[in-house]
């Protein structure tokens, strides 16, 4: 079935609603009261170490996060998610936290190996797997080397393939501490975050030589290999201002996979961060797709 749907934040009250007897009616308060249930564990597979960080039970929601961070982007949605009924599952990439494994001579193919690895240890059943930016590569990686364990894709900002090449060097500019604060916030400025947004909490959480390493992995593997996620459903979170994916593409996906296979939601205002932006919504249409694709008593 095909869908697009515009969410703005009012839009995303109800997810919020839906956690009020965790800690009020808000879903910044929600989460923050969420976050004291997290729990962590780590996954080994050959010489790789992944730490894995989880909430909430139920069918498995995987969260991948963007070039050179960690899954903390995620701490805001994760107990929304987990008061929907979903168990949260955040592995670190190789190279942060507690996370550790070979970050050369690599490809797209070995991070999806590492989460295919995290998704068996949860069990039988196949899971979710969403990826924000950079992590949606993974993700449809994942879904096509292990289609046993992936039951779909969410993409989250997931970016054109012929976006601006010169993005890359806001990117760059963000993670790189070297640099004066001001330009590093106009660097997230240009590339992240829409007008009004709030840049300054990614400030924190890079991690470059690991960004590298991805970047590197992903020059390894052809895009012709994966871009297609398999046959598994898909989910296009978009942010409605995001530099690298302009909304006059807001189609391309849909139109590339088939709709038969791809769902459509648009969130704003949002940037290529777009879970800083809109946390509530995010988790909505996560919580709504997983609800049509995950059954919670197989």
């Amino acid at each position: 079935m095909t869908s697009m749907q515009i969410l703005d934040a009012g839009a995303a009250g109800a997810m919020a609603d839906a956690v009020a007897d965790v800690a009020g009616s808000s879903a910044v308060h929600a989460a923050q009261a969420g976050l004291h249930s997290l729990s962590g564990h780590t996954v080994t597979h050959g010489d790789v170490r992944i730490a894995v960080a989880t909430c909430g039970s139920g069918p498995a929601i995987v969260l991948l996060p963007s070039l050179g961070r960690d899954v903390e982007d995620f701490f805001p949605i994760a107990p929304l998610l987990a008061a929907r009924g979903y168990r949260v599952v955040m592995p670190s990439p190789r190279g942060m936290g507690d996370s550790t494994g070979p970050l050369t001579g690599i490809t797209l193919h070995d991070f999806a190996n590492d989460i295919a690895a995290v998704i068996a240890h949860e069990g039988s059943r196949p899971a979710l797997v969403a990826g924000h930016a950079f992590g949606n590569w993974v993700a449809r990686n994942t879904a096509i080397d292990h289609p046993d364990r992936v039951a779909g894709v969410a993409v989250l900002a997931a970016a054109h393939k012929d976006f601006p090449r010169e993005l890359r060097a806001h990117i760059d500019g963000a993670m790189d501490v070297s640099l004066a604060r001001d330009l590093r916030l106009a660097h997230l400025r240009a590339a992240f975050f829409s007008a009004g947004g709030d840049p300054s909490p990614w400030l924190d959480g890079w991690y470059p030589d690991v960004a590298r390493a991805q970047r590197a992995a992903s020059a390894a593997t052809p895009v012709a290999g994966w871009w297609t996620a398999g046959s598994v459903p898909v989910l296009d979170v978009q942010a409605a201002n995001d530099p690298f994916a302009p909304a006059s593409g807001a189609h391309l996906l849909r139109e590339e996979l088939g709709g038969d296979r791809v769902t459509v939601r648009v969130v704003g205002p949002a940037g290529h961060a777009l879970l800083p932006d809109q946390p509530a919504a995010v988790a909505e249409a996560l919580a709504d797709f997983a609800d049509r694709i995950l059954p919670k008593n197989p």
